[in-house]
């Protein structure tokens, strides 16, 4: 009886789940871009799978609306729990500075280009620069949202007796003898050419390299985008004095009063090449001049190996008079016999006292920076040896004669 005063076709039965990626998803009444929307759901909403067609799928939402998405915009169940995880990793790391994005700017989950974007920052949208690592340009298969249906064993045929002829087949003949200087008849120009060539070791092609940083997003969540396509929010007056390095991190340790105005005292590191093991190699101190009216250096280190995260702390400085403590900030660098040391300078008015060293322990790596199969590099092919002068003359003789 029930079944009886059931309305409509019988629900589909689920494929598989997915979770949505984007802040934002519109779930269509068809495949293409033009069809209208049946719902919107948020990030995280869990969906029902219940057809695919190529990379388009169709979903049940938790409300009961059914309709068409990209699998691009979908993420796995261990895509969710790997995010989770790495958001609350993010959340105790101290920021190293506010950055924005040159243009729309995917937030990934790993930092695998590869990796599944789950949502995307706006241009010049401001978000916290958390850590900068390097990594070689490797690939993660990404696994498919639906599960493999299990594989039907296929009955074995069954083997027929062969018949034995009656008459034996007559024997082959046997082959004619190779003439005793084939192997001199089987050369060519071509294979003189390809010898000299296997003398010549091939050329390898170093692996490429990304810069990969984590992010903190205005709404909370965190991920990885490429660092190429991240700008830092550093005021003009003092970013113009980068010299065409880029900066890594900077924070303001103080301000000065100049009549009207209220400059602040910036600290910042660079880096003059974004691919080697440590995060910068130089850091400097700016301080506005009260008498020329610009930012000037207050300190400054150069050609060091320096290491996130850049903390700022109150620090302790001994003096004749006793100890006190200043306004200040930690850098930690690598020194010569390759012991990191975490370095405290304070801040008084304008100048940078150093204050001591204390040991430096490397941050712990976040849960999704995974060891991925990196990409195959290809050899270049031997370089193939010139002709000489009466090669290219008989070739120049032919290219005339037509021959």
């Amino acid at each position: 009886m029930l079944c009886g005063c059931s309305k409509g076709p019988p629900r589909a039965q689920p494929l598989g789940e997915a979770f949505v990626g984007p802040a934002t998803l519109k779930i269509r009444s068809d495949i293409p871009l033009q069809s209208s929307a049946v719902t919107t759901v948020k990030h995280g909403d869990r969906l029902a799978i219940l057809q695919t067609r190529r990379r388009f799928l169709r979903v049940r939402t938790p409300s009961g609306a059914e309709g068409w998405t990209d699998e691009r915009q979908l993420l796995a169940a261990g895509d969710m729990e790997a995010l989770r995880a790495l958001t609350a990793h993010a959340a105790r790391l101290p920021s190293q500075g506010v950055a924005a994005a040159y243009a729309p700017l995917n937030i990934h989950t790993q930092p695998v280009l590869s990796s599944p974007s789950f949502l995307q920052l706006k241009e010049n949208e401001k978000f916290d620069v958390l850590q900068s690592i390097v990594l070689t340009r490797s690939d993660v298969p990404r696994k498919s949202l639906i599960p493999p249906a299990p594989k039907k064993l296929k009955p074995l045929p069954r083997k027929e007796a062969r018949k034995t002829p009656q008459v034996p087949p007559p024997p082959m003949p046997k082959p004619p003898a190779l003439p005793p200087d084939w192997l001199e008849l089987s050369k060519t120009d071509r294979d003189e050419v390809a010898a000299d060539a296997d003398q010549i070791p091939p050329r390898k092609l170093a692996p490429r390299v990304d810069g990969w940083s984590l992010i903190r997003a205005p709404s909370g969540q965190s991920g990885w985008v490429l660092t190429r396509l991240v700008s830092m929010a550093i005021p003009d007056d003092v970013a113009q004095y980068a010299e065409g390095r880029r900066i890594v991190s900077y924070f303001p340790l103080g301000d000065i009063q100049d009549g009207d105005l209220k400059k602040n005292i910036w600290l910042w590191t660079t880096t003059a090449d974004s691919k080697q093991p440590w995060d910068f190699d130089s850091f400097r101190v700016f301080v506005w001049s009260l008498r020329r009216h610009r930012y000037e250096t207050g300190y400054i280190e150069r050609n060091l190996k320096g290491y996130s995260p850049v903390l700022l702390k109150e620090v302790e400085l001994t003096s004749k008079s006793g100890a006190s403590k200043y306004p200040g900030f930690s850098i930690c660098l690598e020194k010569k016999d390759g012991q990191r040391v975490r370095r405290e300078y304070a801040l008084l008015g304008v100048a940078i006292r150093f204050s001591g060293d204390h040991p430096c322990e490397a941050p712990p790596p976040p849960p999704t920076l995974q060891n991925p199969s990196p990409l195959p590099v290809s050899e270049l092919p031997p370089p193939q040896p010139k002709p000489g002068l009466a090669e290219r003359l008989k070739q120049h003789w032919h290219a005339l004669t037509g021959k």
